[in-house]
């Protein structure tokens, strides 16, 4: 438990989550009773009121399902921690789905977890495409996914500050598609987010062949994004 997660929960709070830590360090298969049931026994709600879904904060049940996920992880192989960390996805609710994404990070699951990023990159849930895209999808996912994982926040709302990793994988291909994307915004006369501007501003800096004042790629260099 995180010293942050300490401050963020009340007297009660703190003592029930330090029996369930023991109980899953203990026992770690009663996770899968237990994670259900921390954001009732423990606390819940955003951590940042301006953003209550938890997209870019994760909420007070997120950090108390990871604190509870990795004090059970101690107690299997990698194998076994890869096949309850993808139980625990597949039964779940879209908040408990939700804390296993942002979980990925604090385990030792190598790439094996990949699948779980795929499955909420093709839903439409904005928690868990956020989710989706945190540190363990910058580290793992390949550049192909990745991208279109961006463009799917810009789709859907997503703001780009959930995002890991934009300033270090973000390139020449992303701002194509960026671009194609506030393209076909303007030419159907809707406003392009202030994301997609924010973005193509920061990847077009990189390249003197784009006006980083217009944002615009040249016509041969468009493609698709679909």
């Amino acid at each position: 438990m995180t010293d942050r997660l300490d401050d963020l929960l009340d007297n009660e709070g703190r003592a029930r989550l330090r029996e369930l830590i023991d109980e899953v360090t203990s026992t770690p298969a009663r996770i899968a009773v237990l994670f259900p049931a921390v954001a009732r026994a423990v606390g819940r709600g955003p951590v940042d009121p301006d953003d209550p879904d938890g997209l870019v904060t994760p909420r007070v049940e997120d950090q108390a399902r990871v604190a509870l996920l990795r004090a059970a992880a101690r107690g299997w192989d990698r194998d076994g921690l890869v096949a309850e960390v993808a139980a625990l996805y597949r039964h779940g609710d879209a908040d408990e789905k939700r804390a296993v994404l942002r979980a990925l990070d604090h385990l030792d699951l190598a790439d094996a977890a990949l699948d779980l990023v795929g499955d909420a990159l093709r839903g439409n849930d904005t928690r868990l495409i956020a989710a989706a895209l945190g540190p363990y999808a910058a580290r793992h996912l390949d550049p192909h996914n990745w991208r279109h994982g961006v463009l799917k926040c810009l789709f859907t709302g997503v703001p780009l500050a959930a995002v890991s990793g934009i300033a270090e994988r973000g390139d020449a291909e992303l701002a194509r598609m960026v671009d194609g994307f506030a393209a076909e915004r303007r030419a159907a006369d809707r406003d392009v987010p202030a994301d997609a501007t924010w973005l193509l501003n920061q990847l077009t800096s990189r390249r003197p062949d784009l006006d980083a004042t217009s944002g615009t790629v040249p016509d041969q260099q468009r493609v698709r994004h679909d």
